[in-house]
């Protein structure tokens, strides 16, 4: 079965062809970064227009990439949430029109089980079941994932998500857009010790988390004084380990209590090399597996919406042939 991926629901248009046979054909990704920069962040109308001028040339490439051809394709999933209305629109109408113009199914696909399935793309996909940590954009959760579609929920961010935090806080160091890689490199020349943020949760005793607080005690170093350079690296590197630790602590109790030896980490904050680094450090200590994505497939992109689509098209999911279609820009995982 060959699928068609669709990916278009914040700033990042993607498109891909896997087969349920063969893996991973081709995928191609275009990423809005440069456009948004002068504004500090994602403009919602520029998003949805700059996905309407590029599926048509993405999806061209990625056939001659494959070397395969529309009539090749046997259906098509797509992005139908959460994300940005608009953005998800552009992709849900594109997708539905090609299915019913070549008379295929089209299956929405839920954003976060695209990245949370992402890892199964790899050379060493973990095996079901597993414990996932999502860290994607506005979304910081711990899942006990059983097999596709089988998902429970065991923890949440209460408030700012990781990623959130992190741009936030690169906003308020007067670094650009985006902000996570921008802290994340800055955070590569600091020292420790010259700043004490707090580990929100940390000891809660739960599975929760809360990164509000630790950006309003940022935002309190930053008003105190001007900061220099260094400074300004010292306290991205205390950030940076306090995020770190706290999604590091968590993720293993969330191991351990639900007895696995197998944790999944999925999403663009997934790329972090420090939560990697102290995540393989003290998951070997625990004895416990760790999985990421590839590092290309941290961000958005088709690969894991086709490979999800693929995955729910081969246990038996609905499908759509019809042209109708609907986005969910608020969807919660549990109920995909």
């Amino acid at each position: 079965m060959l699928v068609l991926g669709l990916e278009s629901s914040c700033d990042e248009t993607g498109v891909a062809l896997y087969d349920s046979d063969g893996g991973l054909l081709a995928h191609a990704i275009h990423s809005q970064v440069d456009m948004h920069e002068a504004y500090g962040g994602v403009v919602p109308e520029l998003a949805s227009r700059d996905h309407i001028r590029r599926l048509v040339p993405l999806l061209r490439q990625v056939l001659v990439a494959a070397g395969r051809s529309l009539g090749d394709i046997d259906a098509v999933a797509y992005t139908a949430g959460p994300g940005l209305a608009g953005a998800l629109l552009v992709g849900a109408s594109f997708a539905a029109a090609l299915a019913l113009a070549r008379g295929i199914p089209a299956l929405p696909v839920h954003h976060l089980e695209g990245h949370l399935l992402s890892p199964l793309l790899s050379s060493t996909p973990p095996q079901f079941p597993f414990i996932a940590l999502l860290v994607s954009g506005g979304h910081t959760q711990l899942m006990k994932v059983s097999s596709v579609g089988r998902y429970e929920l065991l923890g949440e961010s209460l408030d700012d998500a990781a990623g959130e935090a992190f741009d936030k806080t690169a906003k308020l160091l007067g670094l650009g857009y985006p902000g996570g890689p921008a802290l994340a490199k800055l955070a590569e020349s600091g020292k420790p010790g010259r700043f004490k943020l707090p580990r929100p949760m940390l000891h809660s005793q739960d599975l929760d988390f809360s990164f509000s607080g630790l950006k309003t005690a940022v935002l309190t170093a930053v008003r105190e004084r001007p900061l220099t350079v260094s400074e300004k690296a010292d306290l991205a590197f205390e950030f940076q380990e306090a995020v770190a630790e706290v999604l590091v602590t968590k993720a293993l109790s969330a191991v351990k209590s639900s007895r696995m030896s197998t944790l999944v980490v999925a999403g663009g904050v997934g790329a972090n090399r420090r939560l990697r680094s102290r995540l393989d450090e003290y998951a070997g200590r625990a004895g416990v597996k760790v999985h990421y994505p590839e590092l290309e497939l941290c961000t958005d992109n088709g690969a894991m919406i086709a490979f999800a689509g693929s995955q729910r098209l081969l246990a038996g999911a609905k499908t759509r042939s019809d042209g109708s279609f609907a986005v969910r820009p608020r969807w919660p995982l549990v109920e995909a």
